[in-house]
Formats: C-alpha cells, structure tokens, sequence
C-alpha cells in the first residue's frame, strides 16, 4: 500500500465526512494531494490571509506596523452595512474587550490575531486592509482557492452562506511562498513565521511530534470544522508544509488527536 493510501485509510477511519490534506516536502519536493480542492469554511485559519495582507500594506507604504489603531468592537455588516459587535464569550482572547477605546500598534494586534486567534483583533485588521485586497493578495501569491469575504461573527453573512472560502492547495500554496520567504519580503516573510510560531494552541498539528520541532502554524475550528496547517520544521532537516482541513467531527478531542495522527504519519514517513 503506498503512503498516501495509507493516509487515505486513516480519513476513512476517522469518523470524519470530509478532509482535506496538503502536504509538501522541500528536501525532496514530494506532495501530498488529497481532496485538495474541496472548499471548506476556514474558521480562524483566515487570519493567516489576513496577517500576509497586513503585512503587504505595510510594506506598500500604505501604514506601518508600528502606528497605532483603534480598539473598538463595532463593525458593519458586508450585507447592510449594520453595525454588530463581537462577544468575550465567543473570542478565545478576552483582554481587548478591556482596552475598547486605547489604542495599539497594528504589529499588537496581528500577533494577537495569530497567537491566541483573536476575533475582535481580527476584524479590526480585516476593515484595515478590506476582504477585497487580502482575497486579491492571494491571488498574487498563485492561491486561488483562497476567498476572504468578510471577518468574523458577522451574523447576517453567515445566514446568507457570504463565508470566507479555502482548500487544503490554496493554503498549501501561499505556506510553500512563506517557507521559501517569498511573501512581501525576506525580512516580511522571517517575522510572519516567527509570529506563527508563537502560537498558543498547538493540541493539533504540534501534539504529537517531538518537543524540539518548531511548528510555524495556525489552528482554526467552527462548528464541525477542525484545522491546522502550517510549515513543520524538524530538527538538522528541511522544513515541510502541512495543511489539514475538516468537517463532521462531533468531537473537539477526536478532531485534535486525528490531526495529530495525520500530521505525525507524514513527520515519520519524511523524516526518516
């Protein structure tokens, strides 16, 4: 049986109604293609698309990363343009809802947005940079499976099914750029995956593989969507991009030890 059928029994056992996984090796540039198409709705894995765009602006002369902006938790709907505001209960990061009305540098809230996933931050980047530019930006970047409508908990969109949009080669495509410091620029690129690193939630992709491997990654789960993806580095070897996309898991820990599995199954079959 070969390794990708391998993985594909390991999909069909999961419980899951859908993956999709990309994976690309740079020592030996292997691929792994699996429903790497299928759209999915992204959750948090989005921000990823927005930190790349803030970064791009920045880079543009457009702002810089060090200017200050705004907390405030009133954002208008892409339907209507009617104002809406974000809950504490439902933002995995709570101390922005206690700053409204301060002020922080744009590089604060990026490394918010990554690190602990928050949603207030996000959907202030989000009308900074606007959907249109950041979707535009993935383009650039030769990911068109890549679509950022809107930010986050904007009720009225998501009844309408006006989600963002994503596949497991669209976010394949735009890691490999990072990983090779292709995005805005070497330095741009060197920062990006340092922020990524950082992450603080790292039950997916991270869990299983050796403590001395530095994961570059963002998690992102809604509902019944659990995923991960990100640039895997292991240790004296070369870096692989890892992309895990989910739907149908009833259950956050059965979702976390299958990506787990996944991204584990690949560390050991590249990293001999």
């Amino acid at each position: 049986m070969s390794f990708p059928d391998e993985l594909k029994r390991l999909i069909e056992k999961s419980g899951a109604s859908e993956v999709g996984l990309t994976a690309h090796q740079f020592e030996s540039e292997d691929e792994i293609l699996i429903n790497s198409d299928t759209t999915f709705h992204p959750a948090s894995t989005m921000k990823i698309c927005v930190m790349l765009e803030v970064f791009h602006q920045a880079r543009q002369g457009t702002f810089s990363l060090t200017d200050s902006i705004l907390v405030k938790n009133e954002f208008a709907s892409i339907i209507d343009g009617d104002p809406f505001s974000l809950s504490d209960e439902d933002d995995s990061e709570k101390d922005l809802y206690h700053r409204i009305g301060q002020t922080l540098p744009i590089r604060e809230l990026v490394h918010r947005m990554i690190t602990v996933s928050s949603n207030m931050a996000t959907n202030i980047l989000v009308e900074l940079v606007t959907p249109e530019k950041t979707t535009d930006f993935m383009r650039e970047l030769g990911a068109q499976g890549l679509v950022i409508r809107r930010g986050v908990e904007d009720g009225k969109a998501f009844r309408l099914g006006l989600n963002n949009a994503a596949t497991a080669r669209g976010f394949m495509q735009i890691l490999i750029r990072l990983a090779k410091r292709e995005v805005v620029s070497l330095d741009d690129s060197g920062d990006m995956i340092d922020i990524l690193a950082q992450q603080q939630f790292n039950e997916m992709i991270p869990a299983q593989l050796p403590a001395n491997v530095r994961v570059a990654h963002k998690t992102g789960w809604t509902g019944e969507y659990y995923h991960d993806l990100g640039i895997v580095y292991p240790l004296k070897r070369h870096p692989f991009v890892l992309v895990i996309l989910t739907r149908g898991f009833k259950n956050e820990k059965k979702a976390y030890s299958f990506i787990g599995t996944l991204a584990k199954s690949i560390y050991d079959h590249w990293i001999k």
